[in-house]
């Protein structure tokens, strides 16, 4: 990993602040997701802390299985100590009942695991990757984040998501680039009981898109129809011969029985359509 020099000027200050951060935290573990955010934060304790840092990726249906692999590559990149956990979250009902409150619920789970664990470890914090930028958006987990006191050190050095994918670049993560992404419950309407089969089915027929097309896309079920939300420049190519029956062909394997594309195009979960030329920030 390059040292402190190799960071854009610019952003030197913020920088050495997170350092400086992370290592008043310490002892820590970092909820880590193998996302830009938390790989950054991941990076940045190893520098300050050296290898062996501990992070944490919780497992299970809801966790797509890609971002679990993307995880365990960057983790071994970094030589941080990774320990994989199952959080149970299909087990809490209050998750499986998929209201407007599951990130919540979710998160307090998953965080109330780790602060758990890292008293039994002998460590003294637990950190997690939120940026600025988060709080400009809708997220009922960052409720969790303050309840259980845990830290998010991106956002006390300032960084937001642009500042924290020119540091990815300087740092020479694989995760620079990689675009935003969310748990599998997102592609499920609100109010819709989440089940390990129906999560399953999802994150199958996301990698089958994956597979046969790069960039953005979810598979929101509404089971039996799939409605595909690609990126707005993928909508032709998706639309014509021959992805257009190869994508139809992978998710009636599935189960579906009928496939759509959503011509609004990707859009985080919630939001409304945008008109041509106004797409939204990546997000769930």
């Amino acid at each position: 990993m390059p040292p402190s020099a190799d960071i854009p000027p610019e952003l030197q200050a913020a920088w050495l602040a997170l350092l400086e951060d992370l290592r008043g935290l310490a002892p820590l573990v970092v909820a880590f997701s193998g996302g830009t955010d938390s790989s950054l934060l991941l990076a940045a304790a190893s520098q300050a802390l050296g290898p062996g840092v501990k992070a944490a990726l919780c497992l299970g249906p809801l966790t797509p299985p890609w971002e679990a692999d993307r995880a365990r590559q960057v983790a071994a990149s970094l030589s941080a100590d990774l320990v994989e956990l199952d959080a149970g979250e299909l087990d809490d009902p209050l998750i499986v009942a998929n209201d407007p409150q599951r990130c919540y619920h979710c998160k307090h789970l998953r965080l109330t695991l780790l602060t758990q664990l890292a008293r039994r470890w002998g460590l003294k914090s637990v950190v997690e990757g939120s940026q600025l930028d988060d709080a400009q958006d809708y997220r009922p987990g960052s409720r969790a984040v303050k309840e259980l006191g845990v830290f998010s050190p991106l956002a006390r050095a300032g960084l937001d998501k642009a500042a924290v994918r020119r540091l990815s670049q300087a740092l020479g993560l694989m995760t620079a680039q990689v675009p935003s992404g969310a748990c599998l419950a997102t592609r499920v309407a609100t109010g819709t009981p989440l089940s390990a089969p129906v999560l399953t089915r999802i994150g199958q027929a996301e990698q089958a898109v994956r597979a046969l097309l790069p960039g953005q896309a979810r598979v929101r079920d509404h089971f039996p129809l799939a409605r595909l939300e690609l990126e707005p420049e993928a909508l032709p190519q998706a639309a014509a011969e021959p992805l257009r029956g190869r994508l139809l062909a992978a998710l009636l394997a599935l189960g579906y029985t009928s496939v759509c594309l959503d011509l609004a195009g990707y859009r985080p979960s919630g939001r409304p359509p945008t008109g041509p030329g106004q797409g939204g920030p990546a997000g769930a």
